[in-house]
């Protein structure tokens, strides 16, 4: 394959031919330095340049022999050598099914009607950027429309991966998303077993759309109540959301409050254990003593506002020779104070 700026080394032989002839009208010094400048021209013919995101392609008699970097280089002249440049870091790009600017309408029908799973069809609106950086030498010499080749490998691509999904999947941007990677994976083996040399950079599905505007119009109402859905979906997620730590601190509360509980009643059986063992004490010092005051108090507890004669159990003979009526008058002067 010929670059853009190869030679016939035919018709360059006829030139310098040609050129010889005039040289030769010419006489003496003249001659020579006409030549000279002539031959000065042609070697510095041989000097050419290359851009920061460019790389320099060197064919010798039209064979690939060298590769070169952004700089300034020199080549044999023509027709010996010739370079050609390609623009490696560039990003290009190739559009699918998308309106060109300054035109009204839809894409082509052929190119951008695609058929989905469930047998639906859609318009589909796609963009793929890519560069030279994975073969320059391929690119240059072993393609001759880049272009032409991205987009059909790329309408082969999309059209596979759209027939797989059904239409409702389709309009969802994130499955777009995730069907663009998709596809430029599946894109880029392609262009490899191709020989392409070319990095696929991104494959951006910027719309999918109905065919008609009937359609579009019953599509839209599913789409609203999908929206309808997810918004309910994430309104109960909310209240749910709100709810259940409102429910789990009160639970906490609860566990708090009984856990309060169960300490105080463990203190309060330890004070009367504490209380038990005090009096236990006292009674083994003083039985009897401790005995008729326990008695006593438990007399005063379970009959409050009563008067009461207390006596000993020794001794019941002596209850015959108490005037207890006289006992129960002189009682209330005692309470008042008046004597006893």
């Amino acid at each position: 394959m010929r670059g853009p700026l190869d030679f016939d080394i035919e018709d360059e032989g006829e030139r310098w031919q040609e050129v010889g002839r005039r040289l030769g009208r010419l006489g003496g010094w003249t001659g020579w330095l006409v030549a000279l400048v002539i031959v000065g021209l042609w070697l510095a013919s041989g000097v050419y340049t290359v851009g920061p995101s460019e790389v320099g392609l060197v064919k010798r008699f039209g064979k690939f022999v060298r590769q070169t970097g952004p700089g300034l280089h020199y080549r044999l002249p023509s027709p010996i050598e010739s370079v050609v440049i390609v623009n490696q870091y560039g990003k290009q790009e190739v559009e699918i099914g998308v309106t060109p600017p300054g035109r009204f309408g839809r894409a082509p029908a052929e190119e951008s009607l695609m058929l989905t799973g469930d047998f639906n069809i859609v318009y589909v609106e796609a963009t793929i950027a890519y560069n030279v950086t994975r073969d320059p030498q391929a690119y240059a010499f072993e393609i001759e429309d880049p272009q032409l080749i991205v987009r059909q490998a790329a309408q082969a691509v999309i059209r596979e991966q759209v027939a797989l999904q059904e239409v409702d999947r389709l309009f969802a941007s994130e499955e777009r998303q995730l069907m663009g990677e998709r596809i430029k994976q599946e894109l880029q083996e392609l262009l490899d077993r191709y020989g392409t040399g070319i990095q696929v950079l991104n494959v951006f599905l910027q719309e999918v759309k109905p065919p008609t505007p009937e359609v579009a119009a019953a599509f839209d109402d599913v789409n609203s109540a999908v929206q309808d859905k997810e918004r309910m979906i994430l309104e109960a997620q909310r209240y749910a959301n709100e709810q259940i730590p409102r429910a789990e601190g009160q639970a906490q509360k609860i566990l708090n409050e009984a856990e309060a509980y169960r300490q105080s009643r463990i203190l309060e059986a330890q004070g009367a254990a504490a209380r038990f063992t005090k009096v236990l004490e006292s009674y083994y010092l003083g039985e009897t003593v401790t005995a008729a005051r326990l008695y006593i108090e438990t007399m005063e507890e379970i009959l409050p506002g009563m008067r009461k004669v207390i006596l000993s159990t020794e001794g019941s003979g002596l209850v015959s020779l108490l005037d207890l009526e006289r006992l129960f008058q002189e009682r209330p002067m005692r309470e008042g104070g008046e004597g006893r």
